[in-house]
């Protein structure tokens, strides 16, 4: 609430997504490499990749990226520079899903981090079910803010 962060939406996309492929001291590389970066910009410039990004004072401090297909939104990475950037994005990301009747964040990789804020694991058969109803039709979700909002509002809603 007091952090004085902004949560914009597909405002730098490219930055998020390097951010994302930066090293990190925890692991000894990124699945996240120039082609990938590459394919990732084209899929966000016709409109299927998304970044929800977290500033303040005018800097990228968080973010994650991500693929939105029907009501489903599958998240791909996430980074912090700052303390809780990423939990404010995917608490945003989550908030802005809910109110457009998205059925699933698709965290894909299983963690103490994604555990701690409320992610669960859904068996192999019900993900499918949910995916055979929640990806049709297969189309891009375009409905984005157009405007940032404050952390401090996102706590509130």
């Amino acid at each position: 609430r007091r952090s004085g962060a902004e949560v914009r939406y597909n405002t730098a996309f490219h930055d998020v997504i390097q951010a994302c492929a930066a090293p990190r001291p925890s692991q000894r590389g990124t699945w996240i490499t120039p082609d990938m970066i590459d394919a990732y910009k084209r899929l966000h410039s016709r409109g299927w990749a998304h970044s929800i990004e977290v500033w303040r004072d005018d800097q990228l401090t968080g973010g994650l990226y991500g693929l939105a297909i029907g009501r489903a939104f599958f998240g791909e990475s996430m980074f912090t520079a700052e303390s809780n950037a990423s939990k404010i994005a995917l608490l945003a990301l989550a908030n802005h899903m809910e109110n457009r009747d998205f059925g699933i964040v698709d965290c894909q990789v299983l963690s103490s981090h994604l555990l701690s804020l409320g992610a669960t694991v859904i068996p192999r058969g019900r993900f499918l079910d949910f995916l055979s109803d929640l990806c049709k039709p297969p189309e891009p979700f375009q409905n984005w803010p157009r405007a940032g909002v404050s952390a401090a509002e996102l706590l509130q809603k």
